[in-house]
């Protein structure tokens, strides 16, 4: 025991000793025209480069307390075990000397019975009396065995009673002691780790401080991606015969540049949660009903009917907002939903009419808000669809999903490209919808090839016309977007750079747009050369590799005549759709690059 809590004591010792941080102060205004707006951010270039630089400083700083403190934590647990067994081992202390404190009274008679005995003994039957009393020799020896044996028992019984005595007094004092040095240790542990997470605590408000005076200084760049995702028309829902999907490999539209001809391919669009509806087509004709269908894309307890409700459609984006274009009983507006094609099979049709039901209950609280009638909420239009989409509604009448005695909320979008997500673990949110692969019983998605030959709403199924894109185009190259070989090295050269050096971050915009103080792929490349490292004039092949039990691009390489460089796929999508040029996008978390 003294052993574990001196090895204890000791490893504190060494770990407060090694362990000195300057501690960081927060409240330093590391930008000089922080508060002045635009003026800031297009006039003084020094500013972001200076957050950055602070950024960076303090990230490096830390890195290093960070491993420490995570050192100190693996030590601590390991400390607070022992401790624990200690505070085992104390307990079981405590109960044996309960014990022996309650048997201790007992003893303490037996011990003075034994000592009175021993010296009655000892006086009475003294040799000399034994012997003239006794007849013959023989008497004599027995009775004088027979003393010494009374003897020599007593004699023992009395030295293991006090030996027991003792002990057990010296065992409650070093219990105590124990205790005491046990509260200590405790005491000093948490005082450390509190001293400890403060600084490491202090040292993340910091950066998460700077971190968003860069995120606001750089919100243009955010909203050029966010202009270019929108002009890109992505159709939310099935009905819609619009959108910038280029598909300029099947059947290959060519460019009409020379050399390589690089693609970058999303597999569906950015929605994943709940019905997919190329999917539930997929389904539909491959055999499955509209109950089918629903389960594999939600979680909900039961079907229950829905009647006397008024729903009411606004003009706005949003729920609840604007002003009122329509209002009418529930069954009324479904007839007016316009998500999918009339044409398609009818049970893919009932599970889309149970789903849009559940959906508008869910999000106007049974009608108590408005909805909007657009794609933002669901595709409405003052005309009845009529045809196969009314019989559908008709066959459903007043049927909804609920969980818990309530409407889910059924989101629902045109592709997925193959993969569903969970409302709860992957978007947050209730779990009405599960996380799957979209692909026939039996059979699994772990390559492009499975992805492109099983997923339902893939090309063997409901062949959805943007399960496979890559989108936007120029007019240059024929609307498509095909990417120079020269193209793909300015992003792959803005990506370094930007990891090289994120106070440049500022410079790496768009280049065929008007944004100030943008750098061209030549400055672009003299500042990687400036900062030692080699910048690429040109690429030869581009590979992903890809969790497909996810459907996330994982890592991109490129190869050309610097060598080869790797990026994590989230880096690389961010960076293309920053300098891509026109409106060419990536727009969902699973791509492929084809080259021609």
């Amino acid at each position: 025991m003294k052993r574990i809590l001196a090895l204890v004591f000791l490893i504190i010792g060494l770990i407060i000793a090694d362990f000195t941080i300057k501690p960081i102060n927060a409240q330093n205004d590391p930008c000089s025209c922080s508060g002045q707006g635009d003026y800031c951010i297009d006039q003084d270039s020094q500013c972001i480069q200076k957050l950055n630089q602070e950024l960076t400083d303090s990230q490096n700083a830390t890195k290093p307390f960070e491993d420490q403190l995570t050192n100190i934590q693996k030590q601590i647990s390991n400390i607070k075990q022992n401790i624990s067994n200690i505070e085992a081992d104390v307990a079981q202390k405590k109960q044996n000397i309960a014990e022996g404190y309650a048997n201790l009274a007992s003893k303490q008679k037996l011990l003075y019975e034994k000592v009175k005995d021993y010296y009655i003994n000892s006086y009475q039957d003294n040799p000399i009396v034994i012997f003239l009393s006794s007849r013959d020799a023989s008497t004599i020896t027995q009775e004088l065995a027979y003393k010494k044996s009374v003897e020599d028992e007593d004699r023992n019984i009395i030295t293991n009673l006090v030996i027991s005595i003792t002990k057990l007094q010296q065992q409650k004092t070093d219990l105590e002691a124990e205790e005491t040095k046990l509260a200590s240790l405790q005491d000093s542990l948490n005082t450390q780790s509190a001293q400890i997470q403060k600084l490491v605590d202090s040292a993340h408000a910091y950066q998460a401080n700077l971190t968003s005076q860069i995120a606001q200084i750089t919100a243009a760049q955010q909203q050029l991606i966010a202009q270019k995702l929108s002009s890109l028309n992505i159709p939310l829902f099935a009905y819609s015969t619009q959108g910038g999907c280029s598909s300029d490999i099947n059947p290959y539209k060519d460019p009409g540049f020379s050399g390589t001809k690089f693609g970058f391919f999303t597999y569906g669009v950015p929605n994943r949660v709940g019905l997919n509806q190329y999917g539930a087509l997929g389904r539909a004709e491959a055999g499955e009903n509209a109950d089918q269908i629903l389960h594999a894309y939600y979680n909900f307890d039961a079907y229950q009917n829905y009647s006397g409700i008024t729903i009411n459609v606004n003009d706005s984006n949003g729920y609840n907002s604007g002003n009122i274009i329509w209002s009418g009983s529930l069954e009324d507006y479904m007839q007016r939903i316009y998500e999918v094609p009339d044409s398609w099979s009818i049970e893919a049709l009932k599970a889309q009419v149970i789903a849009a039901r559940s959906y508008v209950l869910s999000e106007t609280n049974n009608g108590a808000k408005s909805i909007c009638a657009t794609q933002s909420c669901q595709v409405f239009q003052t005309n009845p669809k009529g045809g196969n989409w009314a019989n559908a509604v008709s066959q459903t009448s007043g049927q909804a999903m609920v969980q818990g005695g309530q409407p889910i909320t059924a989101w629902f979008s045109s592709t997925h490209g193959g993969y569903v997500y969970s409302s709860g673990g992957d978007v947050g949110g209730a779990s009405w919808t599960k996380n799957a692969q979209d692909v026939p019983p039996g059979t699994n998605i772990n390559s492009f090839a499975d992805l492109n030959n099983n997923a339902y709403d893939g090309p063997n199924h409901g062949n959805s016309p943007w399960f496979y894109c890559d989108w936007g185009g120029r007019s240059q190259y024929n609307n498509t977007a095909w990417m120079t070989s020269q193209d793909v090295a300015d992003i792959a050269n803005v990506i370094m750079l930007a990891q090289k050096d994120s106070s440049t971050q500022s410079h790496l915009n768009q280049t065929d747009k008007s944004i100030p103080d943008t750098w061209d792929t030549n400055r672009v490349q003299q500042e990687l050369k400036n900062r030692g490292v080699t910048p690429f004039t040109s690429i030869s092949s581009v590979s992903v590799s890809a969790d497909f039990s996810r459907g996330v691009t994982t890592n991109v390489t490129v190869s050309g005549d610097a060598g080869s460089q790797t990026f994590d796929g989230n880096t690389f999508k961010t960076y293309f759709n920053l300098r891509a040029p026109s409106n060419i996008q990536i727009v969902g978390p699973l791509f492929n690059i084809e080259q021609r």
